[in-house]
């Protein structure tokens, strides 16, 4: 297979865990056959100071041309002034709408080994839990009419059922691969936003009959992912609703430093990414866990050039050397054996055999 990969490496940590990551796909390429060309384009703070803008159009064209992109982290104090026209984030913004990534897909997976960073009861997560949580990216109350009147301001929440359908169908998609259950999360009770959700979900439900399909209010959402997240699979959800749960499933997994994402859109070009910041406090010193850009690596194989057995060799690695007792220093305590990024990086990569 002959994919081609936009590999945005940004800033502060982001060299350093793009670095071990592309050494393991590098890994699997020679494994299994397989051809990645690679093309490191700028975007962040680090196009800011280059070019004046955090995406420049020929990153942008070099991503849309790409079969996926892998990013780090943009971002820093060095640019993190609020009332600056031209801020990292912008790129990051820009990019998604680009690609027309209207879907964000986040996993929180709790790895046994792991299991005791999580603030949950040990008899909470006993087997530990695997969800995936799909959330609309491109719509909802963050892109509805907003402003101020007087004394008071407000915000609105509003969905077209194409918009509905179209994140709908990719969750129902990852639930027929996963163990096809999906948990629709929404207000139907309060809003009519969410009584349209409901409606639309319902009738592309028709449309994959092997899929339960269970909905769920979302205060009560919130409350179960704490009590028993074993009872979830696949999660589909608004924009709002899909912001704050998803970072509750990510912490309670105790290891942000842990988890990948995707965005994806029209095409099965998607944007693959830690979840976690440029941790610019940390950039330079080796210490970064580069875990979760490698299993965003694993994402990009399996979601978007349909390579599920090297996917699953990536996270099958990862999970041996947690097992080994190897950490890096954000998911260390004692007892464990400490190790650099690139120690980590290289551990994973010769669990990967040929």
């Amino acid at each position: 297979m002959l994919k081609n990969i936009a590999v945005i490496k940004g800033d502060g940590i982001g060299t350093e865990i793009i670095d071990e990551a592309i050494k393991v796909l590098k890994k699997i390429e020679a494994k299994y056959g397989h051809t990645f060309n690679l093309e490191y384009v700028p975007m962040g703070g680090c196009a800011i100071d280059e070019f004046g803008v955090a995406l420049p159009d020929s990153t942008l064209e070099a991503c849309k041309k790409a079969d996926a992109v892998l990013l780090g982290a943009v971002g820093g104090p060095k640019w993190d002034n609020p009332s600056a026209k031209v801020r990292p984030e912008q790129g990051l913004l820009g990019l998604r709408a680009g690609l027309e990534c209207y879907a964000n897909i986040r996993p929180a997976k709790v790895y046994k080994p792991l299991s005791s960073a999580s603030p949950l009861k040990d008899a909470i997560i006993a087997d530990g839990f695997d969800i995936v949580m799909v959330r609309e990216l491109t719509g909802g109350i963050y892109f509805g009419e907003s402003g101020r009147e007087g004394d008071s301001a407000f915000d609105t929440e509003r969905y077209s059922v194409s918009e509905i359908e179209r994140i709908t169908k990719v969750a129902f998609e990852i639930a027929m691969g996963r163990k096809k259950v999906l948990h629709s999360v929404d207000k139907a009770n309060v809003l009519e936003s969410s009584r349209l959700w409901r409606e639309t979900v319902v009738k592309v439900a028709k449309e994959y009959p092997e899929v339960s399909l269970i909905h769920i209010l979302v205060d009560n959402a919130a409350m179960q992912l704490v009590r028993n997240p074993a009872q979830f699979d696949v999660m589909v959800t608004s924009n709002l609703f899909g912001d704050i749960l998803s970072d509750e499933a990510s912490m309670i997994t105790g290891s942000i430093g842990m988890l990948a994402s995707a965005s994806i859109g029209a095409t099965s070009n998607g944007i693959y990414e830690p979840i976690h910041g440029s941790a610019p406090d940390i950039a330079g010193k080796g210490i970064a866990n580069p875990i979760a850009t490698i299993l965003s690596v694993a994402m990009m194989l399996d979601y978007s050039f349909g390579l599920k057995q090297e996917a699953a060799d990536i996270d099958n690695a990862v999970n041996q050397v947690l097992s080994e007792n190897y950490r890096t220093a954000d998911i260390y305590t004692e007892g464990f054996i400490k190790v650099s990024t690139t120690e980590m990086g290289k551990l994973i990569f010769d669990k990967i055999n040929n």
